[in-house]
């Protein structure tokens, strides 16, 4: 029997999002069963292509599995000012040989938290879209899923789209919401604590110089992202979705969490798709949400290097 971790990663790819994949490629205690793609930092055509592109790159024959092109309910805009068009900095590269799988992403989350009942650790580095729609296609699946770690929100509303509200949970707030509702207890990982976990852009030049041909192809495609960050937050670059792959695979190199009710706004004018999160306990309602607040960044960046062969 295999005793890894069976993982299923549903991701947007999106600079970030590349990142944390080459993390879990080069983890060797979690089976990777696979990646359900959405659409959110461009949309599903090229976070599509890149996921297979970047299985290519790093020699991983894992299956991509297309999932929901749009939000819900609302349209939303991409981020491809922050991570080029086409996600990956706009490169020009060569589109990977292999196709995607005809099976929806929704349906792949539904089927394989059956095969791994009760063991499945489902990390989400995008908006929730997919997974909202495997809720409601089976209001019963968070009692076969592990461990579900989230990569969004603003717990104290410092976002990074609007004031209050960060990208993934604002891209698809009605997605996010159903989640929140369903599940008994999320691992969350905001851009807050983003924030508090940057890496110097020295530091990163370094390992990618010292790594191999992951981080050759990582370095050119996160290179128009990261002198996006150097000309607006100084001397550190953030890559969300890494830190919260971090605290996926080891999560005992979270140092601070806490355990609160976390809710989604869906109608406020200055306010949609921000994380409202009841810190004082005042509503009574049970905790849905454990929060990472601080982890390791040692543990963080030697996991970073890790993934660039470095």
């Amino acid at each position: 029997m295999d005793e890894r971790i069976p993982l299923l990663i549903d991701t947007d790819p999106g600079v970030d999002d590349a990142l944390a994949l080459l993390m879990a490629f080069a983890d060797t205690r979690h089976r990777l069963l696979g990646l359900t793609i959405t659409a959110g930092n461009v949309g599903l055509a090229h976070t599509v292509a890149n996921a297979l592109k970047l299985c290519e790159v790093a020699g991983v024959d894992v299956p991509v599995f297309p999932g929901c092109p749009v939000p819900l309910v609302h349209p939303a805009e991409d981020a491809a000012y922050v991570h080029g068009q086409d996600g990956f900095g706009d490169t020009g590269y060569t589109p990977a040989a292999r196709a995607a799988e005809s099976e929806h992403g929704a349906l792949a989350i539904l089927r394989l938290a059956r095969e791994h009942e009760g063991r499945l650790l489902l990390v989400t580095l995008g908006p929730l879209t997919n997974l909202a729609l495997a809720l409601r296609l089976d209001p019963e699946l968070p009692a076969r899923i592990g461990r579900l770690v989230v990569m969004g929100g603003a717990v104290t509303g410092q976002g990074n789209t609007s004031i209050p509200a960060e990208f993934n949970i604002a891209f698809d707030p009605e997605a996010a919401d159903v989640v929140f509702r369903a599940f008994p207890k999320a691992e969350v990982v905001d851009w807050e604590a983003v924030l508090r976990h940057g890496l110097r852009h020295a530091d990163f030049e370094a390992w990618a110089a010292a790594g191999d041909g992951r981080a050759t192809f990582y370095e050119a495609i996160s290179r128009f992202t990261r002198r996006w960050s150097l000309e607006r937050r100084g001397d550190r670059w953030h890559s969300a979705d890494a830190l919260a792959m971090a605290a996926a695979l080891r999560p005992d190199g979270i140092v601070q969490a806490e355990d609160r009710h976390l809710a989604v706004e869906l109608e406020g004018r200055l306010s949609r798709g921000a994380t409202l999160v009841d810190w004082q306990q005042r509503t009574g309602k049970p905790a849905n949400a454990r929060i990472v607040l601080a982890y390791d960044q040692a543990s963080f960046e030697a996991q970073v290097r890790a993934a660039l062969g470095a």
